[in-house]
């Protein structure tokens, strides 16, 4: 058999991944030079526009840097070849393979496999960040590789994994210096608990004059991670209180912080040099967004604002104005804690625990009249909210408007740190019960056990459920909030006391 050429020198194949969803997969690049032919660069593999573009960055930016670029029939493939490539983030890889292919980088075999890689190269060499960068981290560490190259604008975030040697680059040649034995680039210093301690609230309880009724949902909500919806006239504080909710939750764990950065991370929305998103995340979407952008979704499935608010407040203003559709696809993350985006390539699920958190003026015109009349348009403006998604919000809370005279006092209010000592307390206790979870998520069996009922609180709720027709899902919330309000008093088992409270936050049963 005659053979035209050599084959391509041993060690050009270099690791990178690729992003689906906010999952990583290992994704190898791998290069043919061909001396015999027309000389050009196929890229096979499913290679989306932004990663057939990559042939002419990475062109510019070997030969800018005084490297020679290999004029021959050239192959890249990237494989698995049936899973769709998309972004510019191969640029780099596909750069360390060319030049191991020519033999124009002498690197061990040893330390380019040790390694996953990923980067943009701008055309004189220099390296713009990618999304994804933490995923990155993420699946080096599990498949055991000794560490990561990617841009020095990338390397604060994908450091917060631990575990592994993140190496950040400014330009394509300081690469090639460092594969071929010269300094390795340190890897950056992130202290988590440090940022995560720092972490304060955007506004504090105590500015909110008045309104105690719903500062105690709010501290029900947040001790129990129970859904909120706030109903009052425009102007009575809805969206403060609101904003201010975040801050009564307690901080972060490093896993939950770590997590919430990757989502951000692969939305492209983490911003260049921080490492974690160490507060928890508050996305309030405009009520003309699409359902798209709630959920996720694109031809390439990306989180939307659901998931940006994983383990933080999803805030809805003006919830009745949201379309039917959008209000309707929420239904799923509230209940499961997951969005699934089903496509013909397949499906992607990004997680969605959130706290939602909504408002609503009783009215289109923002207040409620007096009488009858009031109360039909009040039916109707509430009418465009289904039943099933009020269903599966917790607490209803009514808000009345301030009095000038409490606005006009000089009381001093709970602050939030107040506030939130009393969360801590209730969440230590119902922590003693080694669920480990919190009472808005229990469960048949753990939700039994956890809220047992007297006799009379058992009456109590039974006629609660005949004369306002409680689903079975409103009964299980009414307990776990019933069981939020116990640990907040520090009672062991919910008294009729709290399973009474408890009903009076079920407003919209009552007046449907």
């Amino acid at each position: 058999m005659h053979v035209n050429e050599a084959p391509s020198v041993p060690g050009s194949r270099v690791e990178s991944f690729v992003l689906q969803g906010i999952d990583a997969v290992p994704c190898e690049i791998e290069i043919d030079l061909c001396p015999s032919g027309l000389s050009g660069t196929t890229v096979v593999g499913l290679p989306d526009t932004a990663v057939r573009e990559s042939i002419d960055r990475v062109r510019a930016a070997i030969r800018n840097c005084g490297y020679r670029y290999p004029w021959k029939k050239t192959t890249v493939s990237l494989a698995p070849g049936d899973l769709r490539k998309e972004g510019p983030v191969f640029d780099l890889p596909i750069s360390i393979a060319l030049l191991l292919a020519d033999g124009a980088l002498a690197a061990s075999s040893s330390m380019v496999a040790s390694h996953l890689f990923a980067g943009e190269l701008a055309l004189d060499g220099r390296l713009r960040p990618v999304r994804g960068a933490v995923s990155l981290a993420i699946l080096a560490r599990s498949l055991g590789r000794a560490g990561v190259v990617l841009p020095r604008a990338n390397a604060v975030e994908a450091a917060a994994v631990g575990g592994i040697d993140v190496h950040g680059f400014e330009r394509l040649d300081e690469v090639v210096a460092f594969l071929q034995g010269g300094v390795a680039a340190p890897t950056p210093e992130v202290d988590a608990d440090r940022l995560l301690a720092a972490c304060g609230a955007a506004i504090d309880c105590g500015e909110i004059r008045g309104q105690e009724a719903a500062k105690r949902a709010m501290t029900i909500a947040a001790a129990g991670g129970h859904n909120l919806l706030l109903i009052g006239p425009a102007g009575a504080g809805k969206t403060m209180m609101a904003r201010a909710l975040p801050g009564l939750l307690p901080p972060m764990t490093r896993a939950e912080a770590l997590e919430v950065t990757r989502i951000h991370s692969c939305a492209g929305l983490l911003g260049e040099g921080r490492s974690l998103v160490c507060t928890r995340p508050v996305r309030c979407p405009h009520h003309t967004a699409s359902t798209a952008a709630i959920v996720g979704g694109g031809r390439v499935p990306r989180p939307g604002e659901v998931s940006l608010a994983h383990h933080g407040v999803l805030f809805l203003d003006e919830l009745p104005e949201f379309s039917r559709g959008v209000l309707e696809s929420l239904r799923e993350p509230l209940e499961d804690g997951v969005v699934t985006i089903a496509r013909a390539h397949g499906a992607t699920t990004f997680p969605a625990r959130v706290l939602l958190v909504a408002a609503m003026n009783p009215t289109h015109r923002g207040h409620r009249a007096v009488g009858e009349a009031g109360q039909r348009e009040q039916e109707r403006y509430v009418g465009r909210i289904s039943g099933p998604l009020i269903d599966r919000i917790d607490l209803h809370v009514e808000v009345s408007a301030v009095p000038f005279e409490r606005l006009a006092a000089r009381t001093v209010e709970r602050s939030t740190s107040q506030l939130r000592r009393k969360v801590d307390a209730a969440r230590r206790h119902a922590a003693r019960r080694g669920d480990g979870i919190v009472n808005a998520r229990l469960r048949s069996k753990a939700l039994d056990e956890a809220c047992p009922l007297d006799a009379a609180s058992r009456r109590l709720l039974a006629e609660a459920m005949d004369q306002f027709g409680l689903s079975a899902r409103a009964y299980d919330k009414i307990r776990r909030i019933a069981r939020t309000i116990a640990d907040l008093e520090q009672a062991e088992i919910p008294t009729i006391e709290h399973v009474a409270e408890a009903v009076s936050y079920r407003v919209l049963d009552r007046t449907m």
